[in-house]
């Protein structure tokens, strides 16, 4: 018997029992549409990591910190001058001992500190980072229109605001603000300029003063900057660009501060001239380390294969080093489970649309036993009955496959659009359907329909003719 004949006689069974056959087939688009859902929104975590690595530097940044420095921000005071130098800072003659090394395509050092800002009756605290102009054009950012990157020839200190920025700023008058009262502070971030004090612990020892001549603690005020009366000084700093998005929006760089390394550099030893700037390490005598001191070195490797054998030549040199392809490694095996879950969750309602494919065909021999005896006796080959009733399982998998995945299609939309929009705010998509993912889900689902209709075709082969003809 010829594929044609057979593929006529399978479509025409199905059409023969369109309400078995319809039930049959939802059966299968339910299953299919479920396991592809399922493995979509394990699939979106992992687009939304990869969209969060790329904009953190991609698979070749290499992020190297001081070594036994108490980190970022925290201020060391050796109890020696001979133990601080054995600590491991990242100054500007470790850059270019970074840049001299093999494999590295760039390596630039990274400046956080932490500053108030002032402007009419709002007041919050900021993080800047400070970072050289290549820095800056590696992170790639996103600015609203007219915005651009600081001008590093200008005296002044131009800054990039996140577009999250304005959530630290609240009413001095009530001390409330976005997150308790849902208001955006009134400043224009493009267009205002902004008080900044970086001198924070003399601005807060300003606003609460303690009993005269003794801290809260009751030791003496002599210590440290020493007695201060006046207020710090406040400079005034303008917007060069502000990150594209609203303040709910969220992104990698949505709540930073950019500015320019050098400038900012200048800005805080003009204003902590003679004193240890905070963050900044200190000697055994509470003076200034004879060399500023970086928060980080952002490195970008000449190839990703080549990141692994970096990463070990700077923790031989005695540095930290952290790398995206470390993090993409441990994610991928927690969203490997995640989806092997997912998975499984949506499998189990194929599993069902199995047995439901595999009754139907059970039904379908016992209501053509006389045909199937008849075309035994005129001289059809068992293959070709077999085929035959496999041929409508992979049917029915085929169809539901294909309307499960325009189903599944319809449920991603709607879940990315409820999920971006209103009060969930979730960034990107949360559900994300690769082609792979469709043309694999039509497959499995033939290949299930298929598998159930293996034994009631078997069935099918072991009527013996004359009985078969014989059935009412």
């Amino acid at each position: 018997m010829r594929w044609s004949d057979l593929l006529r006689m399978s479509v025409s069974s199905l059409r023969r029992r369109k309400l078995r056959t319809f039930l049959t087939v939802l059966g299968v688009v339910i299953g299919t549409a479920s396991i592809v859902v399922m493995i979509s929104l394990g699939l979106g975590m992992q687009e939304a990591m990869y969209e969060e690595v790329a904009e953190n530097g991609g698979t070749t940044a290499i992020t190297v910190t001081g070594k036994d420095s108490w980190g970022v921000g925290m201020m060391y005071t050796g109890s020696s001058s001979g133990q601080e130098e054995s600590k491991k800072y990242i100054t500007d003659e470790v850059i270019e001992e970074l840049r001299a090394l093999e494999h590295v395509r760039s390596a630039q050092p990274v400046l956080n500190v932490s500053a108030i800002g002032l402007k009419g009756r709002y007041q919050g605290y900021l993080d800047i980072t400070g970072m050289t102009p290549e820095g800056l054009a590696e992170l790639d950012l996103n600015l609203k229109d007219g915005g651009k990157l600081p001008d590093p020839d200008s005296n002044e200190l131009q800054m990039v605001y996140g577009n999250a920025v304005l959530m630290n700023f609240y009413d001095k008058g009530t001390m409330k603000g976005y997150w308790d009262t849902g208001e955006v502070p009134d400043i224009d971030l493009e267009k205002d300029s902004i008080f900044l004090i970086f001198d924070t612990d003399g601005y807060q020892a300003l606003q609460n003063p303690p009993s005269a001549g003794m801290s809260d603690s009751g030791e003496s005020t002599d210590s440290g900057s020493g007695n201060r009366t006046s207020a710090p000084k406040k400079y005034v700093v303008k917007s060069s660009g502000v990150i594209a998005g609203g303040i709910d929006e969220y992104n990698m760089n949505s709540a930073n501060i950019y500015c320019d390394l050098d400038t900012l550099k200048s800005y805080l030893q003009k204003e902590f001239r003679g004193r240890v700037i905070p963050g900044q390490p200190s000697t055994a005598g509470g003076k200034p380390y004879s060399k500023f001191v970086y928060s980080m070195a952002k490195i970008q490797a000449d190839d990703m294969e080549n990141v692994e054998e970096l990463s070990n030549t700077i923790r031989v040199l005695g540095y930290n080093v952290s790398t995206n392809i470390e993090y993409i490694d441990s994610m991928k095996k927690q969203f490997a489970l995640v989806q092997a879950v997912l998975g499984g969750i949506g499998a189990v309602s194929l599993l069902v649309a199995a047995i439901g494919i595999a009754n139907t065909m059970m039904m379908s021999i016992y209501e053509r036993t006389k045909e199937i005896g008849v075309m035994k006796v005129i001289g059809c080959g068992l293959k070709n009955i077999r085929q035959m009733f496999l041929l409508e399982a992979a049917f029915i998998g085929l169809a539901g496959g294909i309307i499960g995945n325009i189903l599944s299609l319809i449920i991603s939309v709607v879940i990315n659009v409820l999920t971006s929009s209103g009060n969930l705010g979730v960034p990107g998509n949360i559900s994300h359907i690769p082609v792979w993912l469709l043309i694999s889900a039509v497959g499995f689902a033939m290949l299930v329909g298929t598998a159930a209709g293996y034994f009631p075709a078997r069935r099918a082969m072991r009527l013996s003719p004359l009985a078969a003809i014989r059935n009412e």
